[in-house]
Protein backbone atom coordinates (compact mmCIF):
# COMPACT_ATOMS: atom_id res chain seq x y z
CA UNK A 1 0.00 0.00 0.00
CA UNK A 2 1.57 3.47 -0.90
CA UNK A 3 1.90 7.09 0.45
CA UNK A 4 -1.94 7.60 -0.98
CA UNK A 5 -3.59 4.12 0.11
CA UNK A 6 -2.13 5.19 3.53
CA UNK A 7 -3.81 9.11 4.05
CA UNK A 8 -6.67 7.85 2.26
CA UNK A 9 -7.35 5.19 5.05
CA UNK A 10 -6.15 7.69 8.04
CA UNK A 11 -8.75 10.19 6.84
CA UNK A 12 -11.84 7.53 6.15
CA UNK A 13 -10.86 7.11 10.05
CA UNK A 14 -10.71 10.25 10.72
CA UNK A 15 -13.76 11.13 9.62
CA UNK A 16 -15.28 7.68 11.39
CA UNK A 17 -14.08 8.92 14.46
CA UNK A 18 -15.03 12.28 14.40
CA UNK A 19 -18.70 11.36 13.67
CA UNK A 20 -18.91 9.20 16.68
CA UNK A 21 -17.84 11.92 18.86
CA UNK A 22 -20.24 14.33 16.87
CA UNK A 23 -23.01 11.62 17.52
CA UNK A 24 -21.83 11.79 21.47
CA UNK A 25 -21.75 15.49 21.80
CA UNK A 26 -25.42 15.81 19.88
CA UNK A 27 -26.50 13.27 23.28
CA UNK A 28 -24.62 15.10 25.77
CA UNK A 29 -26.13 18.62 24.60
CA UNK A 30 -29.62 16.76 24.25
CA UNK A 31 -29.68 15.53 27.57
CA UNK A 32 -28.64 18.94 28.95
CA UNK A 33 -31.24 21.17 26.68
CA UNK A 34 -33.92 17.87 27.47
CA UNK A 35 -33.03 18.77 31.12
CA UNK A 36 -33.55 22.37 31.14
CA UNK A 37 -36.55 22.93 29.05
CA UNK A 38 -38.87 19.92 30.20
CA UNK A 39 -41.09 19.98 27.81
CA UNK A 40 -40.43 22.81 25.30
CA UNK A 41 -37.68 20.50 24.19
CA UNK A 42 -37.21 19.59 20.56
CA UNK A 43 -37.60 16.52 20.21
CA UNK A 44 -37.97 16.13 16.51
CA UNK A 45 -34.93 18.54 15.77
CA UNK A 46 -32.51 16.06 17.93
CA UNK A 47 -34.36 13.17 16.07
CA UNK A 48 -33.84 14.43 12.61
CA UNK A 49 -30.41 15.64 13.54
CA UNK A 50 -29.73 12.04 14.32
CA UNK A 51 -30.67 10.73 11.59
CA UNK A 52 -27.88 12.65 9.61
CA UNK A 53 -25.52 11.25 11.96
CA UNK A 54 -26.33 7.68 11.05
CA UNK A 55 -26.47 8.71 7.58
CA UNK A 56 -23.28 10.13 7.45
CA UNK A 57 -21.79 6.86 9.41
CA UNK A 58 -23.52 4.83 6.66
CA UNK A 59 -21.79 7.15 4.35
CA UNK A 60 -18.21 6.32 5.89
CA UNK A 61 -18.45 2.67 6.23
CA UNK A 62 -19.50 1.70 2.86
CA UNK A 63 -16.65 4.15 1.46
CA UNK A 64 -14.25 2.63 4.16
CA UNK A 65 -15.40 -0.65 2.26
CA UNK A 66 -15.37 0.81 -1.01
CA UNK A 67 -11.75 1.77 -0.79
CA UNK A 68 -10.54 -1.30 1.41
CA UNK A 69 -11.81 -3.00 -1.97
CA UNK A 70 -10.27 -0.80 -4.21
CA UNK A 71 -6.59 -1.04 -2.24
CA UNK A 72 -6.97 -5.23 -2.07
CA UNK A 73 -7.88 -4.99 -5.94
CA UNK A 74 -4.70 -2.83 -6.69
CA UNK A 75 -2.48 -5.37 -4.49
CA UNK A 76 -3.98 -8.29 -6.50
CA UNK A 77 -6.09 -9.76 -4.04
CA UNK A 78 -9.45 -10.60 -3.65
CA UNK A 79 -11.80 -9.19 -1.02
CA UNK A 80 -13.55 -12.35 0.24
CA UNK A 81 -10.54 -14.54 0.66
CA UNK A 82 -8.35 -11.88 2.51
CA UNK A 83 -8.59 -12.88 6.37
CA UNK A 84 -7.29 -10.71 9.42
CA UNK A 85 -5.58 -13.22 12.01
CA UNK A 86 -6.89 -13.24 15.84
CA UNK A 87 -5.75 -13.11 18.91
CA UNK A 88 -7.10 -16.49 19.07
CA UNK A 89 -5.27 -18.07 16.09
CA UNK A 90 -1.70 -17.36 17.66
Amino acid sequence: MGPVEKEARRAMNRLRRSVEKAERELDAVSDAIRHAEADDFPLESYDEARGWMRRLQEFADQESARLQRKILETGGLEPGRVRRASSLDR
